[in-house]
């Protein structure tokens, strides 16, 4: 079931607060605030998806395992400015003054 967002109408028609609500597909959108009775209005949001390029898709492409698995080696800055391998091949630390 997706999650619906709703906003508070306000006296002069206007938006107030927001707040969500887990409510099947099939049934009627809300008109009134299931707690405090105050007129309400679905909001129209961004579906979240996990499909081919969703955030969570491109986390597991760039995996240590699979950077390692394509070829590619990665890099992380320590506090020092120095580079420490954590997957790959090549050398083990690089740092500005190596290229020098």
């Amino acid at each position: 079931m997706p999650i619906y967002v709703y906003e508070l109408v306000m006296p002069d028609g206007t938006g107030g607060e927001q707040f969500e609500i887990l409510q099947s597909m099939s049934a009627e959108p809300l008109t009134l605030h299931p707690e405090t009775g105050q007129p309400v209005r679905r909001i129209l949001t961004a579906a979240a998806v996990a499909g081919k390029w969703s955030d969570l898709k491109t986390g597991q492409r760039l995996s240590d395992r699979n950077l390692a698995a394509k070829g590619f080696t990665k890099y992380t800055k320590t506090d020092t400015g120095r580079y420490e391998k954590t997957t790959g091949t090549g050398p083990k630390t690089i740092s500005r003054g190596d290229s020098e």
